[in-house]
């Protein structure tokens, strides 16, 4: 974790990498849930760890909205990753017992297959032109990654927000794959708040004239609307009892007030949003916020009538929710734990009086971490 300059809190740790990941690439068509088509794709990843001779100790890590595959510092990367103190020898991802395996996801800009990779077909970037995606897409690029890497059955299925979306999902969709799972300040499916939210952060990049319809690449950037709407989310990260302790009514300088930056806590979202706007391409950022507003596990497989996809997971699950989240309410994860209860799954439901809203899962590493570990060594 990082200090921020401004109010000196503690901040998630998040970089622009463009190096020193993996990179499987599938070269076969891969056809998209709403019905669009990639010729074949590449997909970013990095290990920690050691893949036992069984095969059988293998946990995927699945990320957030803009994370990467850099989950933790490694030989080819040796800056901090975004949860490098949870992953490591005697961590709650002890990398002496388990493999590690954390990817950027379809759709991003780290290094997979996204927006503004090349179209086989133009030699240009897909853009706008790349198909809809949603979590069950993003997951079943991971499971072919799996299969690369010859792990049939995953020892846990592991992920926060966006990532313990994906965790439910891949507990659903192959339930004979997954060990035990663990979802963290994630839901069932996303409500109309956190849609709204969303849908407001991405009409801020596409109203910009510098986006360009998508295609912006190697003419402009959408700047303006990219850090507007990453102010927009950070509100949604954080929480209002942290940031009345870190920054009060306390302004930036003494003298009469402008309509710009007076306030402390405002400084701090523009730091955040111009600091966001270096390192993540808008794009991505439409599609894979989209493909959360889309996620619903109330719903059967396809257009049928089946059983919703949350009754298919039978995993042993942990389940964490934070009292000052506003994203991801706590009764959001209180729903999860009483579908998967309903499932006779075994479970353990912890709520974490946390400080930090959303990011707490980012930052908290006892509250966080320590039923993480309790969950992934516990015989089951």
């Amino acid at each position: 974790m990082e200090v921020s300059s401004i109010g000196k809190g503690p901040e998630p740790v998040y970089e622009k990498v463009v190096s020193g990941y993996e990179t499987f690439h599938y070269q076969q068509p891969f056809v998209c849930d709403w019905g669009g088509e990639l010729p074949g794709f590449a997909l970013a990843y990095e290990t920690w760890g050691e893949l036992s001779p069984a095969r059988d100790n293998a946990v995927l890590l699945h990320t957030g909205l803009s994370s990467s595959s850099h989950a933790k510092s490694q030989a080819k990367n040796p800056h901090p990753g975004w949860w490098e103190a949870f992953i490591g020898p005697g961590c709650p991802l002890d990398t002496q017992r388990f493999f590690v395996v954390c990817t950027n996801l379809l759709g991003g800009c780290y290094g997979s297959t996204g927006p503004a990779s090349n179209n086989p077909k133009t030699g240009a970037p897909w853009a706008t032109d790349f198909p809809i995606l949603t979590v069950g897409d993003m997951v079943r690029a991971q499971l072919l990654l799996l299969d690369h890497l010859g792990i049939e059955r995953l020892h846990a299925s592991v992920g926060s927000s966006l990532g313990g979306m994906q965790s439910l999902l891949l507990a659903a969709l192959a339930p004979e794959r997954v060990g035990r799972i663990a979802s963290i300040s994630a839901a069932v499916r996303s409500y109309p708040q956190s849609i709204a939210l969303r849908f407001v952060q991405r009409q801020a990049v596409m109203l910009d004239p510098d986006w360009r319809g998508g295609h912006y690449y190697g003419v402009s950037f959408p700047h303006r609307g990219q850090k507007v709407a990453r102010e927009m989310g950070t509100i949604s990260y954080r929480s209002g009892p942290e940031w009345l302790s870190r920054f009060g009514r306390a302004r930036v300088a003494e003298g009469t007030p402008g309509l710009g930056e007076d306030f402390e806590v405002e400084a701090y979202l523009a730091h955040q949003g111009e600091k966001f706007c270096l390192q993540y391409d808008p794009n991505s950022y439409l599609y894979i916020s989209k493909a959360m507003d889309l996620f619903d596990l109330t719903q059967p497989v396809g257009a049928g009538n089946g059983e919703p996809l949350i009754d298919a997971v039978r995993a042993p699950a942990l389940v964490i929710g934070v009292t000052s989240d506003l994203l991801f309410p706590c009764w959001q994860q209180r729903e999860v734990k009483d579908r998967l209860a309903r499932n006779g799954c075994p479970l353990r439901y912890v709520e974490i009086d946390g400080h930090y809203g959303h990011d707490t899962f980012l930052i908290d590493l006892e509250g966080v971490g320590e039923p993480l570990r309790e969950h992934l060594t516990r015989p089951v």
